[in-house]
C-alpha cells in the first residue's frame, strides 16, 4: 500500500508520531561545499511540511551550525507540529577536547547551543551521535535523563554505537528508571546491510525505532555512478578534491559489488517506471524494524524524486531480487544458528525441509 508523509509511524516504544521519511538538513547551508542556500533550503522545508512531513534530522555542527539556525527559523511559525531531532558529541571548537565527546560537559554545552541555534525551548529527540569509547554509560544516561526531567529534551536516542553498548544502556535505563532510548540512527541501505547482523535485531528487541542514514549509499544507488568513477588510488587529488563523486569513490563506496547492486536497482526501476532512487528508498522503507529513512536533498527536484518512493510498491519478486544481489554473510554465530542442524538439535524437530 502506498504511503504518504502523513502516514505517521510510532518511533520505537514511544508514543511519538513521525513521518515515514525524515528530512535530513545537513544540506541546509553551503559551508560544506554542496548544500543549499537559504532560499532553496526554505523551499525544501515548505514542500516537505506542506505534504504532511514533520520529522527533521540535524546536528549541532551540521554546516557549522547553519543547519540548525535555518531549521529553527523555518520551524518557528509552527513549532509544535514539528519533531526536531538533533545530535551531540562531534567537536564544536577545534582545540577544545571538551567541546566534543559523549560526556556530560559536552552534552550540556551542545544542547544549550542547539537550543539557541534552533531558537526553541526544547529538543524533541536528542541523539548521542558518535560513540567515543571513553565516557561511562551511566554518565551518559543520567545526563540524558536530567535533560528530559528539565524539559529541555523530550526523547533520547543513539547513533553510530556498537549494538552491545546500546543494549547494555537500554537495560541500565530500564533498571534505574531513566529515560529509555527510543531510536537508533544507523547507516543502512542496499549496499550497506551490516546493520542486519546485530544492530537492527537488537533495536527491534529493545524497542528502538531504526532511522537509517545514507539510504541511497552516498548517491551510488541513484544510478549516476559508473565503473569509470572508481578511484583505485583510494584518494582524492587535484581539481576533483572538492567533488562529491570523487569523495565517495575515495571513501570506498564506488566498488564493483555496489555498482552491480545499483544496476539491479536500475533494472527494477525501469520495470516499475520509477527512478532508481525511489526503488532504493522503497526497499529501505520495507525493511523490518525501519521507522523512517533520512533523505537529503539540495533541490526541489531531488526532494520530489525521493518522496516518490512512498508510492512505490515493490513486488515479492522485486524484493527477492534486490535482497539476493545485496545479501551479506551474517557471520558467526548468526549463520551457525540459522542452520537446519542447529534448529533440529535445539528444538527436537527432525522434520527439516532440505533443498538440493
Amino acid at each position: 500500500m502506498a504511503l504518504t508523509l502523513d502516514t505517521y509511524r510510532l518511533l520505537g516504544r514511544s508514543g511519538l508520531r513521525v513521518s515515514p521519511l525524515a528530512l535530513g538538513t545537513a544540506t541546509f547551508g553551503t559551508e560544506w561545499g554542496w548544500g543549499a542556500e537559504r532560499d532553496e533550503a526554505r523551499k525544501l522545508f515548505d514542500r516537505y511540511t506542506e505534504l504532511g512531513g514533520n520529522f527533521f534530522d540535524t546536528a549541532s555542527t551540521y554546516t557549522n551550525g547553519t543547519s540548525e539556525r535555518l531549521l529553527g527559523e523555518f520551524a518557528r511559525a509552527d513549532r509544535d507540529k514539528m519533531v526536531l531531532a538533533t545530535k551531540y558529541s562531534t567537536l564544536r571548537r577545534p582545540g577544545d577536547p571538551n567541546s566534543g565527546g559523549t560526556h556530560r560537559k559536552s552534552m550540556l554545552a551542545s544542547v544549550e547551543a542547539s537550543l539557541r541555534q534552533l531558537n526553541t525551548d526544547h529538543i524533541d529527540l536528542l541523539y548521542v551521535n558518535v560513540w567515543d569509547f571513553r565516557t561511562p554509560v551511566e554518565e551518559i544516561l543520567r545526563g540524558l535523563d536530567d535533560l528530559v526531567r528539565q524539559g529541555k529534551v523530550l526523547y533520547v536516542a543513539i547513533s553510530s554505537a556498537p549494538a552491545w553498548q546500546v543494549s547494555r544502556m537500554q537495560a541500565i535505563a530500564d533498571l534505574r528508571g531513566w529515560s529509555p532510548l527510543v531510536a537508533l540512527e544507523t547507516e543502512y541501505s542496499l549496499i550497506e546491510r551490516t546493520a542486519e547482523r546485530d544492530l537492527i535485531p537488537m533495536a527491534r528487541e529493545m524497542g528502538l525505532g531504526v532511522v537509517p542514514f545514507s539510504p541511497l549509499g552516498g548517491g551510488v544507488l541513484t544510478g549516476k555512478y559508473s565503473r569509470a568513477d572508481r578511484n583505485p588510488a583510494d584518494s582524492v587529488v587535484g581539481e576533483t578534491a572538492g567533488n562529491r563523486k570523487s569523495l565517495n569513490a575515495a571513501l570506498g563506496w564506488v566498488t564493483d559489488r555496489n555498482l552491480a547492486i545499483a544496476d539491479a536497482v536500475k533494472e527494477v526501476a525501469a520495470e516499475l517506471g520509477r527512478t532508481p532512487a525511489q526503488v532504493a528508498l522503497a526497499w529501505t522503507l520495507n525493511a523490518p524494524g525501519v521507522t523512517a529513512p533520512i533523505i537529503g536533498a539540495r533541490t526541489i527536484a531531488q526532494l520530489d524524486d525521493n518522496l516518490g518512493a512512498l508510492e512505490v510498491e515493490l513486488t515479492p519478486a522485486h524484493l527477492a531480487r534486490l535482497d539476493e544481489i545485496s545479501a551479506i554473510d551474517l557471520g558467526n554465530p548468526h549463520d551457525l544458528l540459522a542452520g537446519a542442524h542447529i534448529r533440529a538439535v535445539t528444538t527436537g524437530d527432525m522434520k527439516i525441509e532440505t533443498r538440493g
